[in-house]
């Protein structure tokens, strides 16, 4: 008679659950080997006066899961020519059991007999505590595995092998790339032992933030189809091709260029952005939106290279800062309008720079904003404590005063003060253009955009009479200014009409 390895389930930890074949090979087997200790009914085994030897050593030595599974199968199939052996496992034998996957294998090719008792499963209790019916779809992944595993958001899924809040925390940022932040985690420790089993719902975001997480521990997610998997364009791609240029084969002129050397690029692209707003155009928005994403790929790629941060950091620290910041959506905080939102952003952001109250408020604006958004940006600031008019009306009214100061300064002829009455003016209006609610940058760039619109009509007019523009009279040239804007109420109509189009898709 051959040897065998008979390879049986100890069931998801409940002694009751122990079926009978399993129980009488166990009584019976001369030598026991077990993949690990850590299961609920390895103690009444003990209680039974059932001896065993564990694996539990090889999970202290080994360099991955992968080396553990394998050095523990080849114990198993040397120690299995010397005579028959019982190999026993936590759940189902053949549910996730990567050492009983390789004994399957290679113990017929060395002459071995495999046997396989099966057990229930965790997937069998985890439905039974939860009442789900796996006819609806139930898809089963190994949180160890989700970079080769995907989850399906159409249907249920049991993610399992969750076993430490830093499992749960690696297994939160990828199910976010398939799921809402808020969608609903079941998580299920013990399912089905009396004593041990514990059952809390949770938001995605907040999945890490338990304590409690063991050996035991599953995910239950419900179905979201609205979140059919990962995005059809991610940033891998775009990532790639970053590192491709930068590397030792890559473009010499990308290969140049540092932060520094960047920022001129980051200020244009993100200021082309604005044009397209200003001008309308989602086609052209769709284009520029994208160079401006790759100037932060760029810097990112920079980062890393360096050893400092990369993409994935970026857009990990944003997504937690986003959740850490509107906790009246993602949390049970309260708010009965924008200005309460604004009021505990400011509190949070102190909280996680580890201050109870800022310096100055108007530290937080960068100096080296344009003077048109730092002057807006300093409004805020003070507003927020409430140094600001009650409306518009008192900030019109001080519009006009600087005016008046203007006018006056230039009636004494005193050129000295005149740039800083022109800057008291400026000032003013940018203040009005934020209580009516316009970005003063914004409406100041849209006139410059215009402006030059406009100005290039009359060119072009005046380069198809074969003249210079400094040649025509200034009726002439405010005639054709007033084409200009006719055209450009004709292009926004005709714009308007097309608006519900979709954006292609820019290849370029």
């Amino acid at each position: 008679m051959s040897a065998q390895i008979t390879v049986v389930g100890l069931g998801p930890g409940d002694p009751g659950h122990l079926p009978l074949s399993v129980w009488e090979v166990l009584r019976g087997a001369r030598r026991l080997f077990l993949r690990t200790e850590q299961h609920p009914v390895v103690p009444w085994l003990r209680e039974k006066g059932i001896s065993f030897e564990t694996f539990d050593y090889l999970y202290e030595t080994g360099r991955d899961f992968q080396e553990v599974y394998r050095r523990m199968a080849e114990i198993l199939l040397s120690e299995a020519a010397g005579g028959s052996l019982v190999f026993a496992v936590p759940g189902h034998p053949l549910m996730a059991e990567e050492a009983v996957g390789i004994v399957l294998q290679e113990g017929p090719r060395r002459g071995l007999k495999v046997d396989v008792l099966p057990a229930m499963s965790f997937v069998d209790v985890i439905c039974s505590t939860l009442g789900l019916d796996p006819g609806h779809g139930l898809h089963l992944v190994d949180g160890l595995r989700l970079d080769r595993q995907a989850p399906v958001p159409a249907v249920a899924n049991v993610i399992f092998q969750v076993y430490s809040r830093l499992v749960a925390s690696d297994v939160k940022l990828t199910l976010m790339e398939y799921y809402p932040a808020a969608h609903p985690v079941t998580v299920v420790r013990a399912a089905g032992v009396p004593g041990l089993e514990r059952v809390e719902e949770v938001p995605l975001y907040e999945l890490d933030r338990l304590d409690w997480f063991d050996h035991l521990t599953s995910l239950y997610l419900p179905p979201c189809p609205g979140a059919a998997g990962k995005c059809h364009y991610p940033l891998d791609s775009l990532v790639e091709v970053m590192a491709t240029l930068r590397g030792e084969k890559g473009c010499p002129w990308d290969r140049e260029q540092t932060h520094r050397s960047l920022r001129p690029f980051l200020l244009e692209e993100a200021y082309e952005v604005l044009e397209a707003i200003d001008q309308e155009d989602m086609y052209k928005l769709c284009e520029e939106l994208g160079d401006l994403l790759l100037q932060i790929v760029f810097h990112s790629q920079l980062a890393r290279e360096q050893g400092s941060f990369d993409i994935n950091d970026v857009v990990e620290g944003i997504t937690a800062k986003m959740l850490r910041r509107h906790p009246h959506v993602f949390g049970d905080v309260s708010v009965r309008n924008s200005a309460e939102v604004l009021v505990n952003w400011d509190r949070i952001k102190a909280q996680e720079k580890g201050e109870k109250r800022p310096a100055s408020l108007l530290k937080e604006v960068p100096r080296s904003l344009p003077a048109l958004l730092q002057a807006s940006s300093v409004q805020t600031q003070a507003a927020r404590v409430g140094f600001d008019w009650p409306d518009y009306q008192g900030a019109l009214d001080k519009v006009f005063e600087e005016l008046q100061e203007v006018k006056q300064a230039l009636s004494e002829s005193r050129q000295a003060e005149l740039e800083r009455e022109l800057g008291d003016l400026l000032f003013a209006v940018v203040n009005l253009s934020r209580l009516l609610g316009v970005e003063a940058e914004v409406a100041l760039y849209g006139a410059v955009s215009r402006f030059r619109r406009r100005f290039q009509y009359i060119e072009e007019q005046a380069r198809k009479c074969g003249r210079d523009p400094a040649s025509f009279t200034l009726d002439q040239l405010d005639a054709w200014w007033e084409e200009a804007k006719k055209v450009e109420r004709a292009e926004k109509k005709r714009n308007n009409f097309h608006a519900g189009r979709k954006p292609r898709r820019f290849s370029e």
